[in-house]
């Protein structure tokens, strides 16, 4: 049998009614030549034998016989009755027979399962992670397998051992293409874990492509060994504005100081906005002659090679238009003031009416002050006389 195939699985001769039969799987590789001996054909003409096909070339069995056909450049009978594959491909999988009467009438069948494979290149991993978060789920990379029949399977390592994805701390998301020509496949398999507090500080990611076809090597990516940090707690880093608040006049200094307990010293960026800003690394940020143009949403982070990034708190920095005052202390501001001016202005009607009443009422008694004193001298005088 020609190169670039492998011997069967199993054979199996079976002798029944004085009839041989002979059944191989043949593994082919896609583009190389293909040869099929139909065994018990003479070796010269002429001889009596057939071959029948059915591969995803055909709808249904085809014939070919020595005489040859339009069929010469995908499958050809040789002189010596085997088949010729010139570039075996994957419509080529499929059952052949051939039927063969020797000089002396026997007759001699042999059957055929042909599958064909093609080994893909090495497996890559791509956009490697260069570090991950402990405690938290991490993308270490997308492990590629291209050109491949049949599709085969991606595994991923760790420390030479393979990972099983539980949906927890490990996951895997895949996904398989096929080319729409050439019908080989495309692998993607992309690998989130989240690490443990702790654990190795350096671990060893790998990935593996097995094809389908038994006895055939994995292959496998260079290794990658990103780092692990543990994150810094949110209470660690703090943001302290000067003034409290954060609301100055125009003109006026606004102080940001950016605490952390982390030893030793993180380096600390500043960011305003969302958006960092293009200055050396310091814990003290000064905003001197403070102007609109720098009002907004600061925020600080801390970086530490073995913990990460971590960034603080937002502070929100704002300017007091001149004139403007906050309210005093014990005012009262917007509708209450209204109410409360109204709830005076009735109290001081009261207290006006009340007055006029009482000064009314004194004149009337004052008036009759006046006119007791001689009503009682006439009763003393009546008091005497009796």
């Amino acid at each position: 049998m020609a190169a670039g195939t492998a011997a069967g699985v199993w054979v199996l001769v079976l002798s029944l009614w004085g009839v041989a039969v002979s059944d191989q799987n043949i593994t082919a590789r896609i583009g190389k030549p293909l040869v099929l001996n139909c065994k018990g054909a003479p070796k010269k003409p002429p001889q009596q034998l057939e071959w029948k096909l059915s591969t995803g070339r055909t709808e249904a069995w085809k014939v070919l016989t020595p005489q040859g056909g339009p069929w010469d450049s995908v499958a050809r009978v040789l002189p010596n009755g085997s088949l010729l594959l010139p570039a075996v491909g994957i419509q080529d999988e499929g059952t052949f027979r051939c039927r063969a009467t020797s000089r002396n009438g026997k007759e001699t069948k042999s059957n055929y399962r042909v599958q064909v494979y093609q080994i893909p290149g090495k497996p890559d991993i791509v956009d490697p992670a260069s570090e991950l978060m402990a405690g938290v789920p991490n993308k270490v990379g997308t492990c590629v397998s291209e050109g491949g029949y049949p599709a085969g399977t991606l595994s991923w390592h760790l420390d030479g051992k393979t990972l099983i994805p539980d949906g927890k701390g490990v996951s895997v998301k895949e996904e398989t293409r096929r080319h729409p020509e050439t019908g080989l496949f495309t692998l993607h398999s992309e690998l989130m874990v989240t690490p443990a507090r702790g654990g190795a500080p350096q671990p060893t990611f790998s990935c593996s492509f097995s094809p389908s076809f038994p006895r055939r090597r994995a292959l496998h990516t260079a290794p990658i060994r990103p780092s692990v940090w543990e994150p810094v707690p949110l209470e660690e880093v703090q943001l302290v504005v000067e003034p409290a608040g954060g609301a100055v006049p125009p003109g006026g200094t606004v102080t940001l100081t950016c605490e952390t307990s982390v030893q030793p010293p993180p380096q600390i960026h500043w960011t305003k906005d969302g958006t960092p800003l293009p200055l050396s690394p310091s814990p003290v940020l000064l905003l001197p002659e403070v102007g609109p143009e720098d009002q907004g949403t600061y925020s600080c982070v801390a970086t530490h090679p073995s913990h990460g990034p971590q960034k603080s708190r937002a502070v929100s920095i704002s300017i007091i238009e001149t004139g403007e005052e906050g309210p005093a202390a014990g005012s009262v501001e917007g509708p209450g003031l209204g109410t409360l001016a109204l709830a005076l202005g009735i109290l001081g009607g009261l207290g006006t009416a009340a007055l006029l009443v009482g000064v009314i009422m004194w004149h009337r008694r004052q008036r009759r002050g006046q006119e007791r004193p001689p009503k009682t001298r006439r009763k003393m005088r009546r008091s005497v006389r009796s």
